[in-house]
């Protein structure tokens, strides 16, 4: 039985769901939301902080800053409570309304912008608040998760071993693209080990991240504004862009199965099926990352007002998932 004393010591990291009774097509879903934080971001945030310790960058007194949709921000409060730091969260108004309750519970405080910059969208204006504070007060400490290498080194060290020791013949690995922390760790420890696995970035229609083009993106998670300064192609052996309609579908889909997943999962096992569409056999092992649950999407991807609003009365009516975009 594990006995913990600080929450970001806890943090489940083998359970697998295979998802092959719900869409009918082999693929196992590694779910990295059954922690205090909530998603796969506890890892990224567990690293940084305690490489910026390490460095003396982070001392009593400090105040840690950073830009996020989500889960960073309510990782990074629940280990600034554990610590004794204070953290501000800049965020959007795409941010969930529970995502920013959860975080001011923790004791953390939320900026949130709510015009996006002229050509860096919500996450450039984000980023320019983060650097106008930290310019004028020196005891915001910003931990850059869009350029931290200890981002992808988190993944690199925890998250792809985990997965080779439980599927020692994978053929695919599905991974979402958003800071591209999770895609770069994996992508990187199977090429440096050698071993023979197809890397599958799945991102959002409107991302920037593999240069398509900007469009309007509603759910917060996977995709940017901004091109992400981590993310090496040349690592990744295909791009699949998800529809954010798709995302939702699939959302329900696996809700209606009992399995209740966040917009970040949701597109990534879109991106998965849609892939395996088109090239999956019965003999092909594959693993797709779900970063996320699905509470913090109740008033949103799971609330009927929101998805009508946004996407039209029939968002929910197909029952088989669209072929997304491959790369």
């Amino acid at each position: 039985m594990p006995v913990i004393t600080a929450p970001q010591d806890f943090n489940t990291d083998d359970l697998y769901v295979d998802l092959k009774p719900v869409f009918e097509r082999a693929l196992y879903l590694k779910c990295e939301g059954f922690n205090f934080a909530g998603s796969i971001k506890l890892k990224a945030a567990a690293e940084m902080v305690a490489a910026a310790e390490r460095s003396g960058a982070l001392q009593p007194g400090s105040v840690l800053v950073e830009s996020s949709s989500g889960n960073l921000g309510v990782a990074l409060a629940m280990i600034a409570a554990s610590k004794g730091y204070g953290f501000l969260c800049v965020t959007d108004s795409r941010c969930n309304l529970s995502t920013r309750r959860l975080m001011e519970a923790l004791g953390s405080q939320v900026h949130i912008i709510s015009e996006p910059d002229a050509t860096g969208g919500f996450l450039g204006a984000r980023i320019g608040y983060v650097q106008a504070l930290c310019a004028a007060d020196d005891r915001y400490v910003w931990l850059n998760q869009y350029r931290n290498p200890n981002n992808w080194r988190a993944h690199h060290r925890r998250t792809a071993p985990a997965i080779a020791r439980a599927f020692p013949k994978l053929d695919v690995l599905f991974v979402g693209a958003g800071t591209t922390g999770t895609l770069m760790g994996c992508a990187r420890w199977f090429r440096e080990w050698h071993r023979p696995v197809r890397v599958v970035a799945v991102d959002s229609v409107g991302s920037v991240t593999f240069g398509g083009p900007p469009g309007r993106r509603m759910i917060p998670g996977l995709g940017t504004s901004v091109r992400p300064a981590l993310l090496e192609e040349s690592y990744v052996d295909e791009v699949v862009l998800v529809e954010e309609a798709d995302t939702i579908r699939a959302c329900h889909r696996l809700a209606r199965r009992g399995f209740l997943f966040g917009g970040s999962t949701g597109t990534v096992v879109s991106g998965a099926m849609s892939w395996l569409a088109e090239h999956g056999h019965e003999r092909l092992t594959s693993v797709a990352i779900a970063p996320d649950l699905g509470e913090r999407y109740l008033d949103t991807v799971y609330q009927s007002n929101w998805l009508h609003d946004l996407y039209g009365e029939d968002v929910l009516g197909a029952e088989q998932l669209t072929t997304g975009r491959t790369r």
